[in-house]
This record gives structure tokens, sequence and C-alpha cells, in this order.
């Protein structure tokens, strides 16, 4: 993954719970539960064992998550959109119950910025947002290691919560000044209009990750 940016909004913790499904809670910092955009490169992207594809291997995801915890403390992220610039990727949203929706999406530079920009499919869920880098967090803050560093999803197959394990290095963080955003993502997922400064950090990425296969946790979540 490259050309990664997060931007962390926090939240009022009952605005997030009424979306998540049972067997999940949310996970809070400060009091506050967060939700993050949180767009990217994905590049040479293969399952294992297949060689890569061309159309299939490089393209722009951006995905919404919020960070959640399971009752015994068992922490994680769930996405509550996924965009994807690649169809071949829609695949994933039967394989492990992610909500992937195929978009146009770009990623670009141009003066020392980062530009990303999505729009769905048949649908209204838009972003455009102008970055630009800044100086190495040397020391990640407490906060900035719980945003960043979570190493499974959860995800829900066939009304069964299932959980996915992420392996990679820390993500290399670094500052981020917004020149330009704007978005209808997190009112598409049925969440309230942020307001007030978000908290950025931009990345120039991790190799090597790897997806685990979803394990059923067995408890059913029709909600």
């Amino acid at each position: 993954m490259a050309l990664a940016d997060l931007r962390a909004l926090a939240v009022p913790l009952g605005d997030v719970q009424v979306v998540l499904p049972r067997g999940l809670l949310v996970d809070e910092y400060d009091g506050m539960a967060w939700v993050s955009l949180t767009p990217f490169l994905m590049a040479a992207v293969r399952p294992a064992g297949v060689a890569i594809e061309p159309g299939f291997s490089t393209f722009p995801e951006t995905n919404l998550r919020t960070y959640v915890r399971r009752p015994d403390g068992r922490d994680g992220i769930w996405f509550l959109s996924l965009e994807v610039g690649s169809a071949a990727m829609l695949a994933a949203r039967c394989a492990v119950g992610a909500p992937y929706h195929l978009g146009d999406l770009s990623v670009s530079k141009n003066r020392g910025t980062v530009i990303y920009a999505g729009t769905r499919r048949g649908g209204k869920p838009s972003y455009h947002l102008v970055v630009r880098p800044g100086d190495p967090i040397l020391q990640p803050s407490d906060r900035d290691i719980w945003l960043t560093g979570r190493w499974r999803a959860y995800t829900r197959r066939f009304g069964i919560l299932c959980e996915t394990p992420v392996e990679h290095e820390p993500w290399p963080l670094a500052a981020g000044v917004v020149e330009e955003f704007t978005e209808t993502m997190v009112t598409s997922s049925g969440l309230p209009a942020p307001n007030g400064a978000p908290l950025v950090h931009f990345s120039t990425g991790v190799r090597d990750v790897h997806i685990g296969a979803p394990r059923p946790l067995f408890h059913r979540t029709w909600r």
C-alpha cells in the first residue's frame, strides 16, 4: 500500500454504536468514538499463489472505518464502506462480507500535494481531498498508534460476524496539512456530518501486506 492518508474524526459513542452489528462495541479513546477516511493506492495486489493480473494489481481504494472491540476486549476495525477502482475486487464483497463499492477513484500529485478523489458509481457518496505531506512523526503518540496499529478487521458474512487478520509493518507516519476537502461519505454511512478539525496523518505506505482468511465467530448478526 502507498500514499495513505488518515483523517480521524472524534464522534459521540452512541452515534457509532447504532451502526455496528451485534457482537461489536465501540472502541473509544478520550471518551469518544473515532471514524477515519483513508484513501490510498493498492499496488501489486494478488491472491496468494496467483500471478499478478493486468488491471487488477494496482488501483485506488478508499475506506471509511471506525474502531471496535469484541466484548472480550479484542480490538479491530469495522468498515463502514470500501470504495475501489477495480471491478475484480467486488468478489471480496461476498468472499469476506466487506461493503465494497465500485467507484471512479484517482490518486495524483501536484506541486508537492497529493490529490485523492472518488465518486461511487450509481450513487452519491464522493470525496475530494488535497493533502500536503509534512515532517515525519518520529515518535508517534499513544493516540497515533491506537488509530493506525490495528491488526484485524471484522466483517459480516451471511449474517455471521467474522474476524480477518491483517499483517504488515507499522505505518511510517508523517504530519499532513489539508488544503482542500469535501466529502459525503460519512453521512452516507448513517452517521451525522462531522464537525471540528480532524486529525491528519500521511504515510508513504507499507509493503508486504498479508490479509488472512476470514474466521467465523459463530455469532449471527442479522441487524
